[in-house]
């Protein structure tokens, strides 16, 4: 079979992967043409094709006879028994490698848990923190660890910040009139 009779150039790589595309393919078919009088096969041969459209692979087949039937059919079969094995070695591969997956991702979604967990704790914590540094003017604890000076020192730290906002003018005490104050009542006092 020439690979120009079938419309194929290029490299015989190019060649070889096109044939067994078209093998795997499922427009496979084996065609037999019997003799008009007789039940028997005058020829036989096997068609594939890629896809519509793509060049037609046609094999001519011959009718082998005793040991050459047995020797066939014994080549044959051992190929697709080790065919077999490559795929079910393939499977086996697969599965151990999904299994090394799911180990892989439980673990990292129990690592993110912990994660998850341990923030959540450091934000009640910082929480927990601001609140009491926002409850400085609430009544003293008797606990004497609780007044220690560093903590005084941090809390009075942190109330003695003042910020300077001012007060838009809608809001501002509108001052109606003037404070007349007499200079000689301020002395007799």
């Amino acid at each position: 079979m020439q690979r120009d009779c079938i419309g194929i150039g290029g490299s015989w790589n190019e060649f070889v992967e096109y044939l067994v595309a078209s093998f795997k393919a499922e427009d496979v078919k084996l065609v037999l043409e019997k003799l008009s009088n007789s039940d028997d096969v005058a020829y036989a041969k096997l068609v594939a094709q890629k896809s519509k459209g793509m060049p037609l692979i046609s094999i001519s087949l011959t009718k082998l006879l005793d040991s050459a039937a047995r020797d066939c059919m014994a080549n044959m079969s051992f190929g697709l028994f080790k065919a077999f094995k490559c795929m079910k070695n393939m499977v086996v591969q697969e599965k151990e490698h999904s299994l090394q997956l799911t180990k892989i991702i439980s673990a990292e979604k129990e690592r993110s848990e912990n994660i998850q967990r341990q923030l959540g704790k450091r934000q009640k914590l910082e929480k927990m923190n601001s609140s009491d540094k926002l409850d400085v003017s609430g009544p003293p604890a008797s606990n004497g660890a609780q007044n220690s000076p560093d903590k005084l020192a941090g809390r009075d730290a942190a109330s003695t910040k003042v910020t300077n906002r001012v007060v838009p003018a809608f809001r501002r005490a509108k001052v109606r009139g003037a404070l007349l104050q007499d200079i000689e009542d301020d002395k007799d006092n």
